[in-house]
């Protein structure tokens, strides 16, 4: 049993120790010291750890670890001190503690007033004096610096808040580490000794890689040509200061393997910690791990080398073996040389206030970031995003590449992003101009619809009469469905189909078999919406694409002649008779594409200022102030400004599907009677498909469960199980009743 005269941050652990209130200080102050310093703050981040638990010092506190109280809060009283013992340079760190299980509140002159005078609501705090806690730290050997340094309260909102979280980051990952190494010391030990990226090694495997890749010969000389000087840009580009890059070269030019060499030597060159490559759409996940996983395989090889943070990767933390529960944890803070992600889960932690999607920030400083398909950014929230990102340069020395065959003209945005960074957006392109890549890798014919003309479905299929491979996008899973039957009844089993209706384990059998039938020759026809285009491997000799907007269609004419195989492949842009679009800022680009195309009386898809001209004129008539954001942004309120952050605009939920009926049936059993657990979540999310949370309550599906702490099982609001086995179509996905196609996300 505990000595009553000793104070504790923790209750006993398995193996029935306590765990000293002293120590936990110490552990968790050193710890975030370590973390900062990679940016600076380390005096900012030791003050937050030495104080985030002063409330424990309370008598309350000790009494609730003891199981006799409840309801407490043992945060506020360090917040308050900080603030009043370190002033304005200890507003970050006050946040930070304030934050550490609630996390990030407002940041108001107000607010912190409140702070100050304990003026807390629906709280009880484990010691009004805060004398009396300062004294029992003291009598535990614990002590305060007499000055700190923290970055200055500037008006640059996004800038000053993105501060706040990094300090924030570095506090909460040193205190789940120091929980998880008292109360699940086996489970610590297994996170040491953590990997390093090791760049030389690294990319002397790399080239290895690349001269056996070139013996293949899977592309043609002038492809090889291109990619072998992108590779070459790349590595020059390595060389340059540390900070903002744009990568702007065409589909097939090498960039996935390109900006990974640049960030390879960039990281030997400056030092620098991690490569972190985000990707827009889970599709092309896996097709990326493969070629990092390929070209990196004798240190990739290693357990904790290359990391997988995304949805379709979560692994569960117990009953499996350690290399599975070994990456779910390196998840938790991106402890890993290599970080492959999703904008969703990179871009939302950059605007979160919640304790553990921020705790991986701080591992961004001294890193390079490489974002994939740039211009998926949603435009609704593009200004502010620039922001973070730039302050991420300017502030944490992290390298940040946007990469894309259609680079959107964001410089033209420099003014609006220094109304939140003061640094802007002012990125160096790496791909010189005089290397000519668009016109040298110029493999595709191109055909644009003549004025007035519009197809049936029927007249479209009359096109694929002479062809042996095709691949056709359209705008809707409605035109893909229907064209997909138009076809199927001339082809038979030579037609494929591809939207994000299938879950993602149909869309990957899908893609095999479709690859397949390419390389071997045979003849194949797949018809798909836009989930096939950003970074989607496949090469076909003709590809016909509904009009949409422009970096669309220049992306599906990257599936076209993707190796430069033929002279010429063909890009058949046309007009469907069903004209419709997604709603939004899709609807908006792609009637501006028409009356570009109007004007131009034929587009250049090989020209970056063609796409320079559409962006521009996009930012002009797309609406590119979120005003909840902004207003949220602008006030200060780390709450509100997670509440309306959202990369994907639309809400939407997981519907578990019957792709596979009996997987779908065991399931959904499972969830009725035992709840969603994180196993079945990783084990789901292959069968699941999206839909927009408004409408789900109208379909044929019923709510998974949640088992709440005392057992009870509740209704989830983010998983829903599909009751219908039938909509579920073995070639399509899943097909609504007519009356509830309108519910389609």
């Amino acid at each position: 049993m505990q000595d009553q005269e000793a104070y504790f941050a923790h209750s006993e652990n398995g193996a029935g120790v306590w765990n000293p209130l002293a120590n936990h200080l110490r552990d968790v102050s050193s710890r975030a010291r370590k973390f900062a310093e990679a940016f600076g703050l380390g005096e900012s981040a030791y003050v937050a750890g030495i104080l985030h638990d002063l409330g424990k010092y309370g008598d309350l506190f000790q009494k609730r670890l003891r199981g006799q109280e409840s309801g407490l809060d043992h945060w506020t009283a360090g917040a308050s001190v900080c603030l009043e013992r370190f002033k304005s340079q200890g507003i970050a760190p006050a946040l930070a503690i304030q934050g550490h299980h609630l996390g990030l509140q407002w940041w108001t002159k107000d607010e912190l007033v409140k702070l100050v005078r304990l003026e807390i609501e629906g709280r009880r705090l484990t010691e009004c004096k805060l004398q009396t806690l300062l004294e029992r730290f003291q009598a535990d050997g614990l002590s305060l610096p007499d000055s700190i340094y923290a970055p200055a309260v500037e008006a640059k909102t996004v800038a000053a808040m993105l501060d706040v979280r990094m300090l924030f980051s570095a506090l909460v990952d040193a205190d789940y580490l120091a929980t998880e190494e008292h109360f699940a010391p086996a489970a610590a030990r297994m996170r040491e000794p953590a990997a390093e990226l090791r760049p030389d090694q690294a990319e002397e495997i790399l080239n290895q890689y690349l001269a056996a890749l070139g013996t293949k010969h899977r592309s043609s000389e002038a492809v090889a040509a291109v990619r072998a000087d992108l590779m070459e840009a790349c590595r020059a580009a390595g060389e340059k200061e540390p900070g903002l890059f744009t990568l702007t070269a065409p589909t097939g030019s090498g960039k996935t393997l390109s900006t990974l060499a640049f960030g390879l030597r960039h990281a030997r060159r400056y030092g620098l910690r991690r490569i972190v490559i985000v990707l827009p759409f889970l599709s092309i996940i896996d097709q990326t791990v493969r070629v990092y996983r390929d070209a990196l395989a004798e240190i990739a090889a290693q357990d904790r080398y290359l990391l997988e943070h995304h949805s379709l990767a979560m692994e569960q933390a117990e009953g499996e073996d350690n290399t599975a529960r070994l990456r779910g944890m390196l998840a938790e803070n991106w402890d890993a040389p290599v970080v492959i992600t999703t904008s969703v889960q990179l871009l939302e932690s950059l605007f979160s206030n919640s304790p553990s999607a921020c705790r991986k920030l701080h591992r961004l400083a001294q890193s390079v970031v490489v974002f994939d398909e740039v211009q998926t950014l949603p435009l609704k929230t593009v200004v502010p995003t620039l922001a973070a990102l730039s302050r991420l340069a300017e502030r944490y020395r992290a390298t940040v590449v946007f990469s894309t065959a259609t680079q959107p003209a964001f410089m033209h945005l420099d003014q609006e992003v220094r109304a939140y960074c003061t640094s802007g957006w002012n990125p160096r392109e790496i791909a010189p101009a005089d290397l000519q890549l668009f016109k040298r890798l110029r493999r595709v014919r191109v055909s644009w619809p003549t004025e007035g003309e519009r197809l049936t479905w029927e007249g479209l299929a009359e096109r694929f009469k002479p062809l042996n491979q095709a691949l056709c996008v359209v705008n809707l899973k409605k035109h893909a469905r229907e064209i997909f039957g138009v076809l199927r009844n001339r082809r038979e089993d030579q037609v494929f189909h591809l939207s994000t209706a299938m879950c993602p384990k149909h869309r990957g059998a899908v893609l095999a078999m479709v690859r397949q039938r390419l390389d071997n020759s045979k003849p194949c026809f797949l018809v798909a919406t836009q989930c096939v285009e950003a970074g989607v491997d496949l090469d076909f000799p003709a590809v016909f694409r509904a009009l949409g907007p422009l970096d669309s269609i220049a992306q599906a004419a990257g599936r076209c002649n993707r190796n430069g195989k033929l002279n010429a492949g063909d890009l058949h842009v046309f007009l469907p008779q069903d004209s419709r679009y997604p709603q939004g800022a899709y609807r908006q680009a792609a009637e501006l594409t028409e009356v570009m195309l109007r004007a131009e009386k034929g587009l250049s898809i090989d020209d970056p200022a063609h796409f320079e001209e559409y962006f521009r004129s996009l930012y002009q008539i797309a609406e590119l102030d979120h005003g909840e954001l902004i207003e949220a942004i602008n006030s200060k309120c780390f709450v509100e400004v997670r509440k309306h952050y959202r990369v994907i605009d639309q809400d939407t939920v997981n519907v578990l599907v019957a792709y596979d009926p009996e997987t779908h049936g065991a399931l959904a059993e499972e969830a009725r009677t035992k709840g969603l657990t994180r196993d079945w979540i990783r084990r789901a999310r292959p069968h699941a498909v999206s839909w927009f949370r408004r409408e789900v309550e109208k379909a044929f599906v019923e709510p998974a469960c949640v088992r709440e702490r005392g057992g009870k099982l509740t209704a989830s609001g983010d998983w829903f199980i599909y009751l219908r086995d039938q909509h579920y179509d073995p070639e399509v996905g899943l097909v609504l009743p007519k009356e509830l196609e309108f519910l389609e996300a």
